[in-house]
């Protein structure tokens, strides 16, 4: 398991090879600030060729690098309970910091990934084509819907966010041929939202899951961006989870605003500027 990781690192270290012993050891020197590094510069720091990292990641059971560092930074501590497994209740904010850094760092490089680019242009065709698009999330992808309302409304059509479960039943009823429902869910098993998909999609919408893979909400969707995280929502406080929702998102909202093309660039740079006032000039 991942949290045995570094005990086997420990319990392993005499039979591995020279170049393999060398990268355990800048490891075991600082496990914390070893989630944070690049395979460049853990290649560098134990004195390896990046393959050989990759050789001893795959020996400890990872995929590749960015997998090994998700694994680390899982079992570099048990966890305070309802807060991350990333750290130990009595760490310092030194530690709790480059652990939280290290962790998401890892995460999103694994994510990264994961991500199927056809997906994302099949997500960009939808919105694009768009009337009116609503954005459904609770709790922590609540903050996320909110974030998606604030990136798309700048495309001169109609954009909500709604982050109540009677206003999203409500919306999901009243929807129309040429809306897309777009349903932010890191663990996908929410039954209101599995519900409120079934509702939208009788309705004429396009439903569209940011979720994870193979699950109750996927299997409600139009069509679905899936990526796995290891973080365990059910016991933990989402953390990178919600990194990595709201960088779909940005992608997201990157690829409408390419496929607007230079004609939208007035626009956008209309809203920009609307905001000059706001705002002490740069000394």
């Amino acid at each position: 398991m991942a949290h045995d990781l570094l005990e086997r690192l420990r319990e392993r270290l005499d039979d591995l090879n020279r170049s393999e012993y060398k990268v355990a050891n800048v490891i075991l020197d600082d496990p914390a600030a070893a989630t944070s590094l690049s395979i460049a510069s853990l290649a560098q720091a134990a004195g390896v060729s990046e393959p050989t990292v990759n050789r001893f990641c795959r020996n400890f059971g990872a995929k590749g690098y960015p997998d090994f560092k998700i694994k680390l930074a899982q079992s570099l501590a048990g966890g305070t309970p309802y807060v991350t497994r990333a750290v130990e209740p009595g760490d310092s904010a030194t530690q709790y910091t480059q652990k939280i850094f290290g962790a998401t760092i890892a995460a999103l490089d694994e994510a990264q990934r994961q991500v199927d680019m056809a997906a994302v242009e099949r997500m960009v065709d939808y919105l694009t084509q768009a009337k009116h698009i609503h954005f459904f999330g609770l709790g922590a992808s609540g903050a996320v819907a909110q974030d998606a309302q604030h990136k798309f409304f700048r495309f001169n059509l109609p954009v909500m966010a709604y982050i109540d479960v009677l206003m999203q039943r409500m919306v999901a009823a009243a929807c129309h041929t040429g809306d897309v429902v777009v349903i932010i869910s890191y663990t996908g098993r929410t039954k209101e939202l599995v519900d409120i998909a079934r509702l939208a999609r009788a309705a004429g919408a396009v439903v569209l899951g940011i979720t994870a893979p193979d699950s109750p909400l996927a299997d409600e969707c139009t069509a679905t961006l899936e990526v796995a995280t290891p973080e365990d929502t059910d016991h933990y406080m989402p953390m990178t989870s919600r990194v990595i929702q709201l960088t779909l998102i940005d992608a997201l909202a990157t690829g409408v605003t390419l496929r607007r093309g230079e004609d939208f660039l007035p626009h956008l740079k209309k809203i920009k500027d609307s905001l000059r006032d706001t705002r002490f000039p740069l000394e």
